[in-house]
């Protein structure tokens, strides 16, 4: 079985848990700043974070565009909280200046579940996860206002679409890079193995002479899960 690589798009957000979780979900994950990384990677992950932020910080590296490039030619994506921001083609109170990678046919209300202080988890019954509920971390989550008819809502909570999938593009409004179970991200590098199957193509990762984009360590200091805590600031959705 190949090992599919899989960028994090490493400008600002919770980086290194999705590295984690993709590496222990069967993935080879790396991190990626620059074009050149982005040129590298089967598929990629745009973590929770600060969804303008993140934009800002793509166009001042010169990724905004190529960010679009690949994923309007079908490269597969993940996006979890301002990920899923990111990848929606519209959003019902954007910032000023804010632009989105875009991608899934679907409009997103930004901070839709509360402030950083409303911050919650619970219990997400997720299709085409088994195993039970997956774990939910909401901070400042979004939720989707609108689905077009090429999305696929694969989880509700409180009445409200929180996961979506079209195509080789997969969303979340919660965090589970950050409740160290891997089934979401095992479902996403499923995904990505069926499309290089599908195509015939082998991984980046089995690709002779590949370019070899620097890997960040996944471990980090005890204290510092990124989950929310009592008495700890949590990271912005």
């Amino acid at each position: 079985m190949s090992t599919p690589v899989i960028g994090v798009l490493a400008l600002q957000g919770d980086v290194r848990e999705h590295l984690a979780a993709l590496g222990a979900a069967g993935g080879r994950a790396v991190p990626v700043r620059r074009p050149a990384e982005l040129a590298t990677v089967d598929a990629l992950v745009i973590p929770g974070g600060e969804s303008t932020t993140i934009s800002k910080l793509a166009e001042a590296f010169d990724l905004l565009e190529p960010l679009r490039a690949r994923v309007a030619a079908g490269m597969p994506a993940y996006g979890s909280c301002a990920g899923m921001i990111l990848l929606a083609d519209a959003i019902e109170d954007p910032r000023s200046g804010q632009r989105t990678i875009g991608g899934l046919d679907i409009t997103v209300r930004r901070n839709a579940f509360g402030r950083q202080n409303e911050s919650f988890e619970a219990a997400v019954v997720m299709e085409g996860v088994g195993g039970g509920p997956v774990e939910g971390v909401f901070i400042r989550a979004p939720w989707v206002e609108r689905a077009g008819p090429t999305v696929e809502v694969l989880a509700v909570h409180a009445g409200h679409p929180v996961a979506v999938r079209a195509g080789r593009l997969l969303a979340t409004a919660f965090h589970p890079e950050l409740t160290g179970d891997h089934r979401v991200h095992g479902l996403f590098v499923d995904m990505v193995r069926e499309v290089l199957d599908a195509a015939g193509t082998p991984a980046a990762a089995d690709a002779t002479d590949p370019v070899e984009p620097t890997v960040i360590r996944a471990d980090r200091a005890p204290g510092t899960t990124g989950r929310p805590e009592r008495g700890r600031a949590v990271p912005a959705g």
